[in-house]
């Protein structure tokens, strides 16, 4: 196992999906934290200050967007890397940018695509930080 500093918040409400990807990160040495909503990730990125947030769009309650927009309202997290999770098609038609994503991943997701958006995005926040 490769070690590194990054801390990865990823946000999904399907259980599965955040093992998944868990392992994925972990095996690539990053610190990863999970939640299974919406309010949980506000709450995890308050307490964890990641260097990076991987979020569902797609939650009940609070979905992707909320959160985004949330998110950004705050100065702390003005630079926080926040890169969308969808399966949906429709999604990579609406500007994801304007309300403060700094990407979006298609799923079922590519891992090395993951991988490669996952190192960029931390590398640039630990950087910018």
């Amino acid at each position: 196992m490769l070690l590194n500093n990054h801390r990865v918040l990823i946000v999904d409400d399907v259980a599965d999906n955040l093992v998944l990807l868990q392992t994925i990160l972990e095996a690539e040495g990053y610190t990863v934290e999970t939640a299974l909503s919406g309010r949980a990730a506000l709450d995890k990125i308050e307490q964890t200050n990641p260097d990076l947030v991987l979020l569902d769009i797609m939650m009940p309650g609070l979905n992707g967007y909320d959160v985004t927009r949330q998110v950004r309202q705050n100065d702390r997290f003005a630079s926080l890397p926040i890169v969308l999770l969808t399966a949906h098609d429709e999604y990579f038609q609406r500007p994801y940018r304007e309300i403060g994503a700094n990407d979006l991943i298609r799923k079922p997701i590519d891992f090395d695509e993951l991988l490669n958006k996952v190192s960029i995005y931390t590398n640039f926040h630990s950087t910018a930080a």
